[in-house]
C-alpha cells in the first residue's frame, strides 16, 4: 500500500537515530570525565555504592590524620620527658653529693640552688609543652576518635600522659640543704625517674597502638578506592569501542533517515 500520510519507515529510522545520539552523548560524557556513572538515572544501586564508598574513605582518610596527630602529640610527650629525665639525672649527681658529710653551707646551699633550677625546669616544661596549641601534659587524658564512618566502626583511643610539675612528681617539698634533707631528696628523685619511666613506657605503647591504627586505615582505605573505581570509574577501552560503533551507527542512522524521506518523494512521481 502506498500512502503519504505516514512515513513509518522514516519514523523508525529517526527513532533509532535518536536512541544512537542519546548512546553517544552518554558515552562522550563518560569519556569526558572518566566516570561510568554520571547520573543516579544511570545506575541507582552503583551510585549508592559508590556514594557510601566514598563516605567510607573520607572518615577513613580523616581518621588516619587523627591518629597522626595523636602519634605526633605523644612524641612531643616523650621528647619532653626524655628531657626531664635528663634533669632528674642531673638532680641524682647533685643529691648525691649534697648527701655527703664534709660541705660548707655555702657549698650545700649552692647545691640546693642548682636543685631548685632544676625543679623550675621541670615545671616549665610541664606547663609550656604543646601540640598544635594543645597542652601536651594534662591531668585529662588525649584521645584520638577514629572512624570508618559507621558507628560500629567508630574507635576512642585515650592516653594519659598527666600534669607534670614538681609537685606530681613529690619533689616540691624537697631540699639539699642538709645531708638528712639530700637524702630524702634522692630517694624521692629515684622515684620520680621510675615514675617517668612508666609514663613514657605507656606513651610507647600508645604510639604503636596509634601507627597501627592509622596503617590499617590507610590499606583500608587503598581498598575502598579501588572497589569504589571498579563500581565508577568509566572502561576507557571499552568506552572508547563504544563510541566508535555509536559513531558509525550515527552515520548510518542519518544516511537511512535521509534514504526514508527521500523514498517518500517517489510518490509524487505518481502525480506527475
Amino acid at each position: 500500500m502506498i500512502s503519504v500520510l505516514n512515513n513509518v519507515t522514516s519514523l523508525v529510522a529517526e527513532n533509532n537515530l535518536a536512541s544512537t545520539q542519546s548512546s553517544l552523548q552518554s558515552t562522550l560524557t563518560e569519556l569526558s570525565t572518566g566516570l561510568r556513572l554520571n547520573s543516579g538515572s544511570e545506575d541507582p544501586a552503583g551510585i549508592s555504592i559508590a556514594n557510601g564508598l566514598s563516605a567510607n574513605i573520607a572518615a577513613l582518610t580523616q581518621s588516619s590524620q587523627n591518629a597522626s596527630n595523636g602519634v605526633g602529640l605523644l612524641q612531643t610527650a616523650d621528647g619532653a620527658l626524655s628531657q626531664v629525665t635528663s634533669l632528674l639525672n642531673q638532680a641524682v649527681t647533685i643529691a648525691t653529693e649534697a648527701s655527703n658529710g664534709g660541705l660548707t653551707t655555702a657549698q650545700s646551699t649552692a647545691a640546693n640552688t642548682e636543685f631548685q633550677a632544676i625543679l623550675s625546669e621541670i615545671n616549665n616544661i610541664g606547663s609550656t609543652t604543646n601540640f598544635n596549641g594543645v597542652a601536651v601534659f594534662s591531668a585529662t587524658a588525649q584521645t584520638t576518635f577514629t572512624s570508618d564512618g559507621t558507628s560500629a566502626g567508630a574507635k576512642t583511643i585515650s592516653t594519659s600522659t598527666g600534669a607534670l610539675s614538681s609537685t606530681t612528681l613529690s619533689l616540691n617539698s624537697d631540699s639539699l640543704t642538709s645531708t638528712s634533707a639530700a637524702a630524702t631528696a634522692l630517694t624521692d628523685i629515684t622515684a620520680a625517674i621510675n615514675s617517668i619511666a612508666a609514663t613514657r613506657g605507656s606513651i610507647g605503647a600508645s604510639v604503636n597502638q596509634l601507627t597501627a591504627t592509622s596503617n590499617i586505615m590507610n590499606t583500608e582505605v587503598s581498598n575502598l578506592t579501588a572497589a569504589q573505581n571498579n563500581v565508577q570509574n568509566a572502561d576507557i577501552g571499552k568506552t572508547v569501542a563504544n563510541m566508535t560503533q555509536f559513531n558509525v551507527l550515527e552515520q548510518t542512522g542519518m544516511a537511512a533517515l535521509s534514504q526514508s524521506n527521500a523514498a517518500q518523494q517517489n510518490v509524487l512521481k505518481l502525480l506527475q
